[in-house]
């Protein structure tokens, strides 16, 4: 039997050859004998929603491969303030870099709803990965698609300065991949508290509401109920070009030595959130 019903109304598969929601991912492309393989090593577990896979400063047990939900990221500032680095989808593999490298986890993961999640014990996961080439190179790969996916977030933040440019662009983000992990649409289904989509562009939690019923007002977005549907992308590009540009000027008249200073701490930045 491919699947079963857990507590939280879940259907779990035991098998990822049969899992009717196998992609394109790390895990589930991976050819039917590695596949198997890896199967056999792993603990299929269901959670409920808010519930932390690994904290932020934990030593990693192992890998934390999603198989179904959704997963924010975030870390906490040294005063208390929280930032929502991404989302992480089905098909996504979690504490990837902090296993690899032996290294404490420099985030928290949280379940944003019910999840299956196939665990892989890290010892188990450092032999599969010495003995396999194919799944070595898709580690590597993914990354590599991790780091570029921080620096063009810390990018995003970098040269969006005001709040408006922020939400724009996370909303054209959005709105390009799927909210849902169901490919491009204009119509979002928001999961996020406006206080967590604060928490992924670092404005306040009233900033976020103000500006959205800007946004409606304008009528660039619709919202009904949880459902946003972006009416206006265009607009959006608009106010997000418009204040990378205006943000590249004043950028300009920082003295070059300021700008190498803050270049190095981007990077240094995109470095710990690998």
């Amino acid at each position: 039997m491919a699947a079963s019903r857990s507590p939280y109304n879940l259907e779990l598969s035991d098998t990822c050859m049969n899992c009717r929601n196998r992609s394109e991912d790390f895990f589930c492309s991976l050819n039917p004998g590695t596949l198997r393989g890896l199967e056999a090593m792993s603990f299929i577990t269901a959670y409920p929603e808010e519930s932390a896979l690994f904290v932020e400063g934990q030593a990693p047990r192992g890998i934390y491969v999603l198989c179904r939900g959704r997963v924010k990221l975030s870390v906490v500032s040294a005063d208390g303030k929280t930032l929502i680095l991404r989302i992480a989808q089905a098909g996504e593999i979690l504490g990837l870099s902090s296993c690899v490298l032996g290294k404490m986890h420099e985030m928290t993961a949280e379940t944003l709803s019910p999840c299956q999640v196939n665990f892989v014990r890290r010892e188990d996961f450092l032999r599969f990965l010495k003995e396999d080439p194919e799944a070595c190179f898709r580690v590597a790969e993914q990354l590599s698609s991790e780091y570029q996916s921080a620096c063009r977030e810390i990018g995003s933040l970098g040269f969006s300065r005001s709040a408006e440019g922020k939400l724009a662009n996370m909303l054209l983000d959005w709105m390009r991949s799927g909210a849902n992990g169901n490919g491009a649409t204009r119509i979002i289904k928001l999961t996020l508290t406006h206080e967590e989509m604060s928490q992924m562009i670092g404005v306040s939690r009233e900033t976020i509401t103000r500006t959205l019923a800007k946004f409606k007002a304008k009528k660039y977005i619709a919202i009904n109920g949880s459902s946003l549907t972006v009416l206006n992308p265009r607009e959006l590009e608009t106010v997000a070009e418009t204040n990378r540009v205006t943000a590249a000027m004043q950028e300009e008249e920082i003295p070059s030595e300021s700008r190498r200073v803050g270049n190095k701490g981007l990077t240094q930045l995109a470095v710990a959130m690998r």
